[in-house]
């Protein structure tokens, strides 16, 4: 009865640890390339913002195609957190985030300001 019990506790330890190892966070490399962010709700309706984040040695930068202009201008900074990442940039005179985590491959959600929802796609080139 004992060596059950034991078998037991070590494989549920096993699926536990198991389970964590899968639930970690995505790598930094995952959100590197082209993003169509679509944020939901806004007062001017449902926006899409385009994206582009480069990684090197473990630091993001990052820039924001301006839907006026439709010129890349550079994001304030970007940081990876324990869910993903999270951007800051400039617009309409205001300053911004806007936070992605992993979905699967080549979606993420997320939000802008911690009050639009967010989704995005990954642009394949």
């Amino acid at each position: 009865m004992r060596k059950l019990s034991l078998m037991l506790a070590g494989l549920l330890a096993f699926v536990f640890i198991a389970t964590n190892a899968k639930a970690q966070s995505a790598p930094a490399t995952y959100f590197a390339g082209k993003w169509d962010i679509l944020v939901k709700g806004t007062p001017n309706g449902d926006v899409h913002m385009f994206f582009t984040i480069t990684e090197k040695d473990g630091a993001f930068t990052g820039t924001m195609e301006n839907p006026e202009t439709k010129k890349d201008e550079p994001v304030t900074k970007v940081e990876k957190n324990e869910k993903g990442i999270a951007i800051f940039f400039t617009t309409q005179g205001y300053d911004v985030n806007i936070t992605m985590e992993k979905k699967d491959d080549d979606h993420v959600t997320g939000s802008l300001l911690g009050m639009f929802e967010c989704t995005g796609e990954r642009v394949k080139q």
